[in-house]
């Protein structure tokens, strides 16, 4: 494993990390921001994904979320998107391929070779942190759009493994939206019953841990309409019980900007269960 980048931020420090995946089976690369603690703390972890067309750098760089991890005490872990590099399958198009994980693992050629990004995110990349890092074993996570809809799958598909889960303007029903359904063709093959394993709407009526859900999504988000379709994920939950806060903010669209606007309220969320 290699240290691309360190730098001080908030009495902690932002690094950037490269190391070869056998998950994925291809170099990737990931951002890490540990705060100050005690010699021999170790703390707990908040994963981030990213949306299309990220890499590990963009919330790391856009989001300012290194002040609010250093006030609560937490570890923030993002990682690229998608596996990268030569060999690795890709398409011309922003929303498949290269920058486009879409956090699930492939079944179908050529994308199984490399496309197993829940894998990763949920269980390889954890193991790395928790073994080099100041990490303990407890973790929530959190994303934007595509990486929304990743952190979602991943809290709902593995019950015990995170104590938080929230999300920016996610993708909740790819299922029924162009982007899910463009990826998932082409990840999954055509039989939709196993698309429903990747879908939080599809997944939410078979989850065993009523884990809260908090999502903020702007009014004036250009994909609110065509690909987000919050409501879905919000109307299941309410049929089903299941604790999800939706919060609506007029103005706001779909860039950091917005993230930035509320993250501070998605890190006291997460804080208060890692910590609690």
């Amino acid at each position: 494993m290699d240290r691309l980048e360190t730098h001080a931020a908030f009495g902690g420090t932002q690094e950037v990390w490269k190391h070869t995946s056998a998950t994925l089976g291809c170099a990737m690369s990931f951002g890490i921001f540990t705060p100050a603690r005690d010699p021999g703390e170790r703390l707990p972890v908040v994963y981030w994904l990213s949306g299309l067309t990220c890499s590990e750098q963009n919330f790391i760089t856009k989001a300012g979320a290194q002040a609010y991890a250093a006030q609560h005490r937490v570890i923030v872990v993002a990682p690229d998107t998608s596996p990268r590099g030569e060999g690795v399958a890709d398409d011309p198009a922003y929303d498949l391929g290269q920058g486009a994980g879409f956090y699930l693992n492939a079944t179908e050629a050529p994308w199984a070779a490399h496309y197993r990004m829940h894998d990763y995110v949920v269980t390889e990349l954890p193991a790395l942190i928790e073994a080099d890092f100041a990490a303990s074993d407890r973790r929530s996570v959190m994303g934007h759009s595509m990486g929304g809809h990743g952190a979602l799958v991943a809290a709902l598909r593995n019950p015990g493994r995170y104590l938080a889960v929230s999300a920016f303007s996610p993708i909740v029903a790819p299922m029924q939206v162009p982007w899910g359904e463009k990826a998932f063709s082409a990840y999954l093959g055509p039989d939709r019953a196993a698309w429903a394993e990747w879908d939080a709407t599809a997944l939410l009526a078979g989850a065993t841990e009523r884990l809260p859900i908090l999502i903020d999504q702007g009014e004036a988000d250009s994909f609110l309409e065509g690909q987000l379709k919050p409501w879905l994920l919000a109307e299941e939950a309410a049929r089903l019980g299941h604790p999800l806060r939706l919060r609506r903010h007029p103005g706001y669209d779909h860039s950091y900007y917005f993230i930035a606007s509320f993250l501070g309220d998605h890190f006291a969320h997460h804080a208060a269960a890692l910590h609690g």
